[in-house]
């Protein structure tokens, strides 16, 4: 079964971190199928064989099975003997040369949606320290699986009403290109935070450029959440910025479009085709 590619790479990325922050040499992880209470091993780093690739890890079964029925980190110190786990997998994980492995499920949501694996080709106990550098790159994961998850809803509720005329259509267009813009420098990955920018682009579809020098990317943003209703104490807290600076990118926005109020400046703004 196909995978999103897009939550393919943050396992991938969330493996990468994994090996460098806890020095384990291999690491392994999948996402849960859709509609299937089974992970797809899908992502492999530092393995030695293909022995794990396209693996389906079953609920309650094997390391990887048991984190995701508990939602909860597991490791153990010696795969083949150990007596916390069921061993449907013994064979790839031998065929790979395992014996230390612990397995920290991505939850998102309080719902499983992939398992991160790292492991040691000898017997020895994982400690809390590697253990909780491990639930740190599953955390990693989550978070841009959330900011994902955010930014899809988003767009999708503003879908509709974008293709309607009526002024509730619109100001749920706005609503939503405001917390798109908010949203999007959140996300670390640029080629998504890019995706999600120019998806922002589509929902402001103005009448064309005005002359003049263009907001930058900061002052549009402070404009967009102004034109959702937002005051200057509540865009510092969507944006994460103080009050002041708003007032700031405020103040060189309207200078840029030659507006003298925040309600001019949003209505420039919206003829430009920087905001819906």
């Amino acid at each position: 079964m196909a995978v999103d590619a897009a939550d393919a790479a943050q396992i991938r990325g969330a493996l990468v971190r994994l090996r460098r922050t806890t020095g384990l040499p291999v690491a392994f992880g999948g996402l849960v199928e859709s509609g299937r209470r089974q992970v797809r091993i899908s992502e492999l780093s530092g393995t030695a064989t293909t022995a794990l690739s396209a693996l389906a890890v079953t609920a309650g079964n094997g390391l990887g099975g048991r984190a995701v029925a508990l939602s909860r980190p597991c490791a153990v110190t010696d795969y083949s003997v150990s007596r916390q786990i069921s061993h449907e997998y013994d064979l790839p994980v031998a065929a790979e040369g395992l014996r230390s492995v612990l397995a920290v499920p991505v939850v998102v949501r309080r719902r499983v949606r992939g398992v991160l694996y790292g492991a040691l080709r000898t017997a020895q106990p994982l400690g809390d320290r590697t253990l909780g550098a491990a639930v740190a790159a599953a955390r990693d994961a989550e978070q841009a699986l959330v900011l994902r998850d955010e930014a899809g809803e988003l767009l999708a509720a503003a879908a509709p009403a974008a293709g309607a005329a009526d002024g509730a259509a619109w100001e749920r267009v706005r609503e939503a290109h405001a917390a798109l813009r908010a949203l999007a420098p959140r996300i670390t990955d640029p080629a998504q935070r890019d995706e999600l920018l120019r998806a922002c682009g589509l929902l402001a579809a103005g009448d064309g450029p005005v002359p003049g020098p263009r907001p930058a990317p900061r002052e549009v943003d402070v404009l967009a959440c102004v034109a959702a209703g937002a005051t200057n104490g509540e865009v510092a807290e969507r944006l994460g910025v103080s009050a002041e600076t708003v007032k700031s990118y405020l103040r060189s926005a309207m200078r840029k479009v030659g507006a003298r109020t925040r309600t001019e400046a949003v209505a420039s703004a919206r003829r430009s085709g920087w905001l819906p």
